[in-house]
């Protein structure tokens, strides 16, 4: 069947449901139910109602900026919502179910902050998170028959990835944002054991280190040592996450041209992170001798890699992130980046925080999971 018979085929049965907004919408969902229990420590129960804060009583203390971000962060959800439900449900129909679903979601995580001594359930943020799914929901309907029937984003999917590439450009969209929580190393993510020894800390009241388990005497590690292990994680992480795309696309896609645009969009938000958590003079700070070594290596293999099959584009893409697992979970974090990890401004971004954090450290496991899984081995026959 030529690509004409195949559009006109496409257009005759009519609108089709999108895995992609589905997978999208899991996804976020995902992020939401991190940002909002986020650190997930110190559960207890007050005694209280976990309803107590359902009242009419306005909240005493708040910002504009508080306001605008509950908004602003379920605008998606709501958006998403409509555009999983599509063709199924459309119309009002789907703005009255995707608002529902948002007042609900925004109830549940505000009704177990109860237990959460650092989270203050408040009726201010189930009002503005119902209001920002209500406003992303009346765009679905607008969105949906451009986005999944007749759109030109919807042609290029078409044209330049596989099939059943859904889930995995998913995948792919969410790794430039998993640049934005500060890491030890350029690409670093999936830095597990820190996180897992403080929470085994905290729970068996003991101090525990997984990392000097792994590999006692890392501490001791030389600056040689740390710009040798930046290179390989840089370049691992680069080549994994670009080949991951790779496996995607059909032969007729600019590969070249993707690929660039991944890495560029990661760097330029791992800049404007930079600038906007730490100040406007460290937006380059990234920018270390460990760093430029493994970014020319990754370009290196990557031009080397990008026409290859994509059978070994799936499995070097699954060596590379396994390299890099390894290596940032058996090295200390340097001492500098501790340092200035202290002057990050939290304050205002603890609901982004968490989530930034569950995207760096879980995207190279959902990106395996992708590669492994036989169901996920796409552009097969």
């Amino acid at each position: 069947m030529t690509s004409q018979e195949d559009d006109a085929a496409l257009r005759e049965a009519g609108p089709r449901a999108s895995p992609v907004a589905r997978a999208a919408l899991l996804a976020y969902f995902l992020l939401i139910v991190y940002a909002s229990w986020f650190p997930f420590s110190g559960w207890r129960n007050t005694g209280l109602s976990p309803f107590a804060f359902l009242n009419l009583q306005p909240q005493r203390y708040w910002t504009g900026f508080d306001v605008m971000v509950n908004v602003v962060g379920y605008v998606p959800f709501g958006a998403l919502l409509v555009l999983s439900l599509y063709p199924r449900v459309r119309g009002v129909w789907a703005v009255l179910v995707a608002s529902i679903i948002g007042l609900l979601v925004s109830g549940t995580m505000e009704t177990v902050q109860n237990f959460l001594p650092t989270r203050v359930p408040s009726n201010l943020d189930l009002t503005t998170n119902a209001l920002g799914a209500l406003i992303g929901a009346l765009a679905g309907p607008w969105l949906a028959p451009v986005l999944l029937d007749r759109g030109r984003l919807y042609q290029l999917r078409r044209r330049w990835f596989a099939a059943h590439a859904s889930q995995g450009l998913v995948l792919i969209a969410l790794w430039p944002l998993s640049q934005v929580y500060p890491q030890s190393f350029m690409f670093g993510n999936g830095q597990i054991l820190p996180t897992l020894s403080e929470w085994l800390s905290e729970w068996l009241d003991s101090d525990i280190d997984l990392v000097a388990m792994l590999r006692p005497g890392a501490e001791m590690m030389s600056v040689e040592q740390y710009w040798l292990s930046e290179t390989i994680i840089t370049a691992c992480g680069m080549t994994g996450a670009a080949l991951t795309l790779l496996c995607l696309t059909r032969r007729s896609a600019p590969r070249m041209w993707l690929m660039l645009a991944l890495v560029g969009t990661g760097l330029v938000v791992k800049t404007l992170a930079s600038s906007l958590f730490f100040a406007p003079e460290n937006a380059l700070a990234w920018i270390t001798p460990g760093a430029e070594g493994g970014f020319l290596i990754g370009l290196i293999m990557l031009a080397g890699l990008a026409f290859a099959p994509q059978v070994a584009q799936r499995r070097l893409a699954v060596v590379t992130l396994v390299l890099s697992l390894i290596v940032v979970n058996t090295i200390p974090a340097n001492p500098y980046f501790v340092s200035t990890l202290q002057a990050w401004q939290q304050g205002k971004f603890l609901n982004f925080n968490g989530a930034a954090q569950f995207l760096a450290m879980a995207w190279p496991l959902f990106a395996l999971w992708f590669l492994l899984l036989p169901s996920h081995r796409l552009n097969r026959p």
